[in-house]
């Protein structure tokens, strides 16, 4: 059984920083992209970002370039995402999700095969 479970969510000020981690179970991802996405209570699940199979590239949504850092450990079949200057349009449930197979990066959800159940983050102003 394939399990992405996210951890490190939580409360942080404007401007403070938190990391999420997902980590994965039951297969290896490390020949697949991964992916970050999050959805905000009323509105539609949206990309944050990816991340190619051996980390060597990555890609942003618009609103978190430069914040935010995706970054993976194939040894530890884990995917980070480290959130900094962190806004309160940033509050949202974040997912994790990996593609399947040898897969490239993809910013559209529909791509991915499988997900985590997420993790809370709220930012304060």
């Amino acid at each position: 059984q394939v399990q992405l479970v996210e951890s490190g969510g939580g409360l942080a000020q404007t401007g403070g920083s938190l990391r999420l981690s997902c980590e994965a179970s039951g297969r290896t991802f490390s020949n697949s992209a991964m992916g970050w996405f999050r959805q905000a209570p009323g509105k539609e699940r949206e990309f944050v970002a990816t991340i190619n199979w051996s980390g060597s590239t990555a890609s942003y949504a618009d609103s978190v370039q430069g914040r935010f850092t995706i970054s993976r450990d194939n040894a530890q079949n884990t995917v980070h995402l480290q959130m900094n200057s962190l806004k309160p349009e940033d509050t949202a449930f974040y997912y994790c999700a990996g593609r399947d197979g040898y897969t490239s990066s993809s910013r559209d959800s529909r791509d991915y095969a499988y997900w985590g159940r997420g993790t809370q983050v709220t930012v304060s102003s």
